[in-house]
């Protein structure tokens, strides 16, 4: 990975059961903030796991910047082209 900008996004291959449990993870023990993602927040649209857990993968990646802190069990990836994310530093895709 160069050392520009990365974000930490769900990995497109994993499964839906997998996500939830990093998902689940990231926001409790992890510690991300996921209030944005939460009904009526700000990126709680698109309402899917895959776009929530960017999110959460996302903002934990970006408090711990290193590459090891982008995995979640395997269910994430690091990117180097930025995902759209929102004005608060959430996931959002483009629908």
């Amino acid at each position: 990975m160069s050392s520009g900008a990365s974000w930490c996004i769900a990995s497109p291959t994993a499964s839906q059961t997998a996500l939830q449990v990093a998902l689940d993870y990231a926001c409790g023990y992890g510690g991300s903030d996921c209030s944005a993602i939460q009904p009526g927040g700000s990126c709680y649209n698109p309402n899917s796991i895959r776009d929530h857990a960017s999110y959460a993968f996302n903002k934990y990646y970006q408090k711990n910047p290193i590459p090891n802190s982008c995995n979640f069990g395997g269910t994430a990836v690091i990117i180097s082209t930025n995902p759209n994310f929102g004005v608060i530093g959430g996931y959002k895709s483009d629908t």
